[in-house]
């Protein structure tokens, strides 16, 4: 197996397949990474968590990838088209692909499956896409966890699960990819309005109906999209909703902490040394809702935020005084 990003995520995942007896190679993208990993036998995002010897770290796509039946992409978003350039002529139609990345492609609207199919023209029933609340700092210590395998072909959900699975990592099936990938980008904008909401020092009834409402918001777009509601009942719907706007790992609740505290979105990403994909989301889902006519207040807020500099506090009163409505999750156009 073959796991392309070196990140906490794709680390965690290369450990932990290789606990269950895979063989697996882990590529990361900067030299010095490497260099600096392959002497340490550490990553630096994951403290404390050893990573076996026998796991080969290279920059070397060609080597990593050589002979792998499954390759786990577990970049970050906006550079997966990038990345799957490069292995264009090098893998053929039976491999796997289990996609860990959460997000939409900015301009495309493309979801990452649909991303890895079209550039490499691949068979959608060899693409899955791996997804739930599962931050690598828990996962990397077997800390009891629950995902979703979601492929259009189940034999192949259900081979990703055979092989994912273990004591603490519970690994569930769906056919929903749509609606899965989805609930798994979205909402790491909900969890940017959370710490936003933790930054200003507002209290638990807010962040309360921010989720429950921003819940609704993934459900229109989804289903504008084709996906099925009940999918967002699920774990990379409510539940991923849930650890993302709550936990101390999550980075985009921590980009929305710092700047409900008054601070600018360069000074905060230019501080961090991990990817905040809700940034990125919230740029395509505002260009999705323009597009596709679906009512997302909350995202919207949350963009003029991030990118036109409104005041969060503006934010709040502009979303608490909106006309008075039915409450409604499941209609797209309300």
């Amino acid at each position: 197996m073959a796991v392309l990003g070196a990140g906490s995520w794709g680390t965690t995942i290369a450990i932990h397949l290789f606990k269950k007896g895979y063989r697996v190679a882990l590529w990361e993208y900067f030299p010095e990474n490497v260099a600096l990993i392959n002497r340490t036998r550490k990553n630096p995002l994951l403290r404390g968590i050893p990573i076996p010897h026998e796991i080969p770290i290279s920059h070397n796509l060609d080597d990593v990838i050589s002979g792998a039946s499954i390759i786990i992409i577990a970049v970050p978003s906006h550079t997966v088209r990038a990345l799957l350039n490069n292995l264009k002529e090098k893998v053929t139609k039976d491999i796997i692909f289990v996609n860990l990345s959460k997000g939409v492609e900015e301009d495309t609207l493309k979801r990452i499956s649909q991303v890895i199919s079209e550039v490499l023209d691949h068979p959608e029933e060899k693409i899955v896409t791996l997804h739930g609340p599962s931050h690598a700092e828990e996962v990397s210590r077997e800390i009891p966890t629950a995902v979703v395998a979601a492929s259009k072909s189940m034999e192949t959900a259900e081979l990703v699960q055979k092989i994912f699975m273990s004591p603490n990592f519970r690994v569930y099936i769906n056919t929903d990819i749509i609606g899965v990938e989805l609930g798994g980008a979205i909402k790491n904008i909900v969890a940017i309005a959370s710490g936003i909401c933790d930054g200003m020092g507002l209290g638990d009834n807010t962040k309360a109906a921010l989720m429950t409402r921003g819940l609704a918001e993934i459900i229109r777009m989804g289903l504008k999209l084709g996906a099925r509601e009940e999918t967002f009942a699920g774990l990379s719907g409510v539940g991923d909703l849930i650890v993302t706007c709550n936990s101390k790992h999550s980075r985009n609740r921590y980009v929305g902490e710092e700047i409900g505290k008054g601070r600018k979105l360069k000074e905060v990403l230019d501080g961090m040394t991990m990817i905040a994909e809700g940034v990125h989301t919230c740029r395509t889902v505002h260009q999705m809702i323009e597009k596709y006519n679906v009512v997302m207040p909350i995202s919207e807020e949350i963009y003029k935020v991030l990118f036109e500099n409104k005041d969060p506090r503006q934010a709040v009163r502009d979303l608490m005084n909106r006309d008075a409505v039915e409450e409604r999750h499941s209609i797209p156009d309300k």
